[in-house]
């Protein structure tokens, strides 16, 4: 599991896939023909006076731009962070000296540099994102000082006061930095949780291979068995077509003694993966805790590990499927209590005819509050103020989402919580609760 989670978190530092040459180009495409028809619809439709030539210069400097970017490089290219962070940064600076020939911040158009800042925001790594979030802000504060009059009346000039100014520079510069945070946290966001889920995958492909190892082993003997029979058939005729004085006897014999003994193999091999099915698939409620609990109990300078039954309304003990999924994510679980711990973790199985509870209680600091309710997102390390209490440093970011998906996915109800531990009022450690219906667990009877 280490490795997988040091695997997950090389994903993680690169959270966001390239961005195509294709989809900014296109963007821009869109933002060069909304500049034309509001200049143009501005200048005649409206017949304010506008610097017509100047604009159309601007914007006929980005439509160069793309052009040369769609003759001289494949759309289907993909930028790498510094490429896309230029391409952003010339759009900004190309709509704030159109904003500039046309009246500044007082200019209603003026709100679409948050749009570049949000696109940024959404596809750039943090640090990145940060620059082009202060060329923003700077490009908004020095539309407030320097700019042409707003295209206005001839013979007339819109003026607004000092206040109203400041009002609309504070606006956009909050709305920018706003909007950028929001977009790079909902990209970030979405990208970890793709992250996590690839990584789910390929646990739960590797747990699906190792399941099926036994069913392959059963094919494999009973593709063998043929061609072995007729080997064993032509050797045995080839012993009775020679005497014992002959040199090939005891080759014959030796010959018909082995494929013998391969026959066998294979029908113990072939017997073993039915008797897999019957009776390897099938577990006890505290032989399944005690299974996912193998690997640390008894550990040298670990805590005590105690598995505890209970039948809530006097029902046997439940017989259940033994699934990999499940046994993979209890003992996630359990390897967080055991990392975190002072000295005991209890596991807990409660059953009665409609449901069976598994416990997972440690005496350790317990989970954060401030992100009690975010546990089982990926990449939440939930007790990271106890790191330095811990004796390893283990600790639950994606393992933690992978167990809980597991058992999810295998029908069960999970929740994670804070307990007093035994007779110690003062002290609550962390609890974790997974809740499956019998019926879905169940395993089917022997034949």
């Amino acid at each position: 599991m280490p490795h997988a989670l040091a695997d997950s978190q090389a994903a993680l530092n690169a959270l966001r896939g390239p961005v195509r040459l294709r989809t900014l180009t296109a963007l821009r495409w869109l933002a060069v023909f909304g500049q034309t028809v509001a200049i143009l619809g501005v200048h005649f439709a409206l017949g304010f006076s506008t610097p017509l030539g100047l604009c159309l210069g601007v914007i006929a400097a980005s439509a160069w731009l793309n052009l040369f970017t769609v003759l001289r490089f494949s759309p289907q290219r993909f930028l790498s962070d510094r490429e896309a962070a230029a391409y952003i940064a010339f759009d900004i600076v190309q709509l704030c000296v159109l904003l500039a020939l046309t009246g500044g911040l007082l200019n209603p158009f003026s709100a679409l540099i948050i749009a570049p800042v949000t696109i940024a925001a959404s596809v750039l790594p943090l640090r990145l994102t940060v620059l082009i979030g202060a060329l923003g802000v700077a490009g908004v504060s020095l539309l407030s000082l320097y700019h042409m009059p707003l295209p206005w009346r001839p013979g007339e000039t819109l003026s607004m006061a000092p206040i109203y100014k400041v009002g609309v520079w504070a606006a956009l510069s909050f709305s920018l930095l706003f909007f950028a945070a929001y977009a790079h946290r909902i990209a970030a966001e979405s990208a970890q949780m793709r992250s996590a889920l690839a990584a789910t995958q390929l646990v739960l492909g590797r747990e699906e291979k190792l399941s099926a190892l036994g069913g392959l082993a059963a094919a494999a003997a009973h593709e063998l068995g043929t061609p072995l029979a007729t080997i064993q058939l032509t050797a045995k005729e080839m012993l009775r077509e020679l005497s014992e004085e002959d040199d090939l006897y005891e080759d014959a014999a030796l010959l018909v003694s082995q494929t013998q003994r391969c026959r066998e193999i294979l029908s113990r091999l072939s017997q073993h993966g039915e008797a897999g099915d019957a009776m390897h698939d099938r577990i006890e409620a505290a032989s399944l805790l005690r299974e996912a609990a193998a690997p640390f109990i008894d550990q040298t300078g670990g805590p005590e590990i105690r598995i505890e039954t209970n039948s809530k309304d006097g029902a046997p003990e439940p017989v259940l499927q033994r699934r990999p999924e499940i046994i993979f994510g209890l003992r996630n679980f359990i390897e967080n209590s055991v990392d975190f711990a002072r000295s005991e973790v209890v596991m807990t199985a409660e059953w009665d005819a409609e449901e069976l509870s598994v416990f997972i209680n440690d005496d350790g600091p317990g989970f954060s509050p401030e992100i009690l309710m975010r546990l089982g997102e990926p990449y939440v390390n939930a007790r990271a103020g106890a790191r330095a209490q811990s004796r390893r440093k283990g600790g639950m970011g994606l393992g933690f989402f992978i167990a809980k998906t597991l058992l999810e996915n295998a029908g069960a109800d999970i929740v994670f919580n804070n307990r007093q531990w035994g007779d110690r009022p003062s002290q609550n450690g962390a609890s974790v609760l997974a809740i499956w219906p019998i019926e879905a667990l169940s395993a089917a009877p022997v034949a």
